[in-house]
């Protein structure tokens, strides 16, 4: 799909971050070349290469701005940890599998481009700051545990992080087929399944 506009030089980045969405949204963030990004934006290729060095460049891009949206949402819906840290941590589930299903294009960027944070430094201080909130909520809640059997935070988030990610690729995005309950339903009771494991919550929870 061509995206014919005319765009003028200051917002000719954005511009083409637009229509690396459009081209996500068809053939996925590896599926499509910076000429055609070029061509969706109604711009020549050497236009591109003012702003962006390659394609992994623009989809780093498109993950960055995917990532700010996703930190906002996340450090919303915990709400420093009100009204209790136990609906904190669960709102921030839903906040997650909401961001995977409003903006789809980013998320592919984000987690299915293949890019290397490490290698685009400004992609990498957003989605520390996505990694950051979700750290700080498993903290508040693992406080309900005594010291000594306190896991560590992070590896905690990182737990639920997998699981989020497992749900939005297999249920919520239709990879996994049809099923009989709400993406947000299975999310909440694997992490109920696994808190109780911890010993967070009651086994009657």
């Amino acid at each position: 799909m061509t995206v014919k506009r005319g765009y003028h030089h200051g917002n000719l980045r954005q511009a083409l971050v637009e229509a690396a969405l459009t081209l996500i949204a068809e053939t996925g963030p590896q599926g499509f070349t910076l000429s055609e990004a070029a061509k969706a934006a109604d711009v020549t290729p050497a236009a591109v290469y003012r702003h962006f060095g390659g394609r992994d460049d623009l989809l780093a891009e498109v993950a960055r701005q995917g990532f700010d949206i996703f930190a906002a949402l996340l450090e919303y819906a915990y709400d420093e940890g009100r009204p209790t840290p136990m609906a904190a941590f669960e709102a921030t589930g839903r906040a997650y599998l909401a961001f995977a299903r409003k903006y789809p294009g980013h998320y592919q960027a984000m987690f299915e481009a293949g890019l290397q944070p490490g290698k685009h430094p400004d992609l990498a201080v957003v989605a520390a700051k996505a990694r950051d909130t979700m750290d700080r909520a498993a903290e508040a809640l693992l406080q309900a545990l005594p010291a000594a059997r306190r896991p560590p935070a992070r590896m905690v988030a990182a737990h639920v992080w997998a699981v989020s990610h497992g749900v939005v690729e297999l249920f919520l995005r239709g990879n996994g087929g049809p099923q009989p309950w709400p993406p947000e339903d299975l999310l909440e009771s694997a992490i109920g399944i696994y808190l109780r494991g911890l010993g967070v919550l009651p086994p009657d929870h």
